[in-house]
């Protein structure tokens, strides 16, 4: 996914996070760059969705500078920024009201919003919106209502729902997250075929599972105690002393067929060893 002469589409300088007294993210820089498709990965608490939050603008840092698409936080109309952004997490999901409809969750996107009251779509959009859900394996979903929607069914149309406004910058928080095998094998096969286009420009994936990162993401990111432990290419990133560093334990990494998996030190098995 490189690109001749890569842009800057996010950059953190110097971005700390603090709440009662206590830093739970930083001091930290990290850079996003065009073709990018980045994993991020570390214990619960190591800062994962905090660093996702800010970097889709929605929570301010306390120390630091931040930068998206070209515009620095603090000096812009996040709302308008959100637009050009794609996000699907958690806390998102919480948000969003159960009695609409899938197609209704997806389409409201289009303005940033959380529903459909209050702004005007055409067509186009809605046909948009169905073309996205059937492209997530979401396509008969469209009418029911988000609330009755298994866990797997609703990451399907967070996901169709953060590609509505064709983002330059897509984040997903942990939509891995209570999967059972096979919602979570189907997942990571369509986020390797999103990662092989050419839009969004960069991807930004949070996961605490190794087993969770698709084909395709080619940067990572190892966070521990809201620090970074590691950065850059994702083979000299997800090694088994800075897991070890993040999680606090002895951690093999084993690579096959293109997949990671990681176990305690002194396991046996696997191939690729690192």
């Amino acid at each position: 996914m490189a690109e001749d002469s890569p842009r800057t589409i996010l950059r953190l300088a110097d971005v700390s996070v603090r709440r009662s007294g206590r830093t739970i993210l930083g001091p930290i820089d990290w850079t996003v760059r065009s073709g990018e498709r980045w994993v991020v990965i570390g214990p619960n608490g190591s800062g994962k969705t905090t660093l996702a939050q800010v970097a889709s603008t929605y929570l301010w840092p306390t120390t630091g500078t931040v930068e998206v698409l070209g515009e620095t936080i603090g000096r812009v109309d996040a709302r308008e920024l959100r637009r050009r952004i794609g996000y699907a997490g958690a806390g998102l999901e919480v948000a969003i009201d159960p009695d609409l409809a899938a197609i209704d969750v997806v389409v409201t996107a289009r303005h940033a919003a959380l529903g459909p009251w209050w702004h005007t779509f055409t067509d186009a959009d809605r046909l948009r919106a169905h073309e996205l859900l059937a492209e997530i394996g979401a396509g008969g979903l469209a009418d029911r209502p988000f609330g009755l929607l298994s866990t797997g069914e609703r990451r399907r149309v967070q996901i169709a729902r953060a590609l509505m406004p064709d983002p330059e910058l897509l984040i997903l928080d942990e939509p891995g997250s209570s999967l059972d095998l096979g919602a979570r094998e189907t997942l990571v096969r369509d986020l390797a075929r999103l990662a092989a286009r050419p839009r969004p420009t960069a991807i930004v994936l949070i996961t605490h599972h190794l087993e969770e990162i698709p084909g395709g993401f080619d940067r990572a990111l190892v966070l521990g105690g809201g620090h970074a432990v590691a950065s850059g290419p994702i083979e000299e990133s997800l090694t088994g002393p800075a897991l070890g560093e993040a999680f606090g334990l002895p951690i093999e990494v084993h690579v096959r067929g293109g997949r990671f998996t990681a176990r305690l030190g002194g396991a046996d098995g696997g191939a690729d060893h690192r």
